[in-house]
């Protein structure tokens, strides 16, 4: 029994991170109450390309791409590490002033063709968050502005642009909404496959020390990640920009 515990917890952490790798983590989101800004600036669509190594053992690639349509936005991000893992996430919004409004959002991991997929419905008007995981359906309280992965990326750039970033976030998980809190750790020049950038540092604060994430976002590219290094579960994960579309 311990031998098949320990797959079942190794798989669940190289998913973990994984979809991590696939979304860029999570960041961002004001309170509902907050006035719309009529002259925000605004994220533009984009594309771009990743690579990713975790524990230096696994080497992926990741794609992402923001369209809009009207004032409905479509965020896609795509990770595979071939032969061995899968994971898509996607989340559609509305950018109200400064403010992302999440409507829908999914992530769906697969690993040697075996897989879960996770949904979040949001009712901005109701203040709630309906997910869904493994057949089981969990209505959440939204008594602040949450967020899934993706839409969270976007609200922290919004907020970047805006001269608004708070570090006070929050996001929609499985079973609740947690409190995501991050800091700003300074500007750097950073070298990657892509060029040489310009960023702010950007850090999540974690509660486990045994844990860090942190983000370096180029104010030339709408403050998309150019570079992501992440420990979690035991886990080392790098990634880096290697082409914008």
């Amino acid at each position: 029994m311990t031998v098949h515990n320990d797959k079942k917890q190794s798989k669940s952490k190289f998913l973990t991170v994984l979809t991590t790798s696939a979304s860029i983590a999570a960041i961002g989101a004001l309170s509902m109450t907050v006035p719309t800004l009529a002259s925000a600036k605004s994220v533009e669509p984009s594309s771009a390309n990743y690579s990713f190594t975790i524990e230096d053992k696994y080497k992926g690639t990741a794609t992402r791409t923001l369209n809009k349509s009207g004032n409905t936005w479509k965020y896609n991000v795509n990770a595979r590490v071939a032969g061995v893992a899968t994971a898509a996430q996607n989340s559609t919004f509305t950018i109200n002033g400064n403010n992302v409004i999440p409507t829908q959002a999914s992530t769906t991991y697969k690993l040697l063709g075996v897989g879960r997929t996770h949904k979040l419905d949001f009712n901005p008007s109701s203040k709630k968050v309906v997910s869904n995981y493994r057949g089981k359906s969990t209505t959440l309280n939204m008594a602040q502005q949450a967020f899934d992965d993706l839409s969270l990326e976007v609200q922290i750039r919004q907020d970047l642009l805006n001269g608004k970033f708070s570090g006070n976030y929050y996001m929609a998980k499985k079973d609740k909404i947690e409190k995501t809190p991050f800091k700003k750790s300074g500007n750097t020049k950073i070298t990657v496959p892509a060029g040489t950038f310009d960023t702010v540092r950007v850090d999540r604060v974690h509660d486990d020390n045994s844990r860090s994430t942190s983000f370096w976002l180029a104010p030339s590219l709408d403050y998309l990640p150019v570079k992501v290094s992440q420990i979690n579960d035991g886990k080392k994960m790098d990634l880096e920009l290697t082409k914008v579309n």
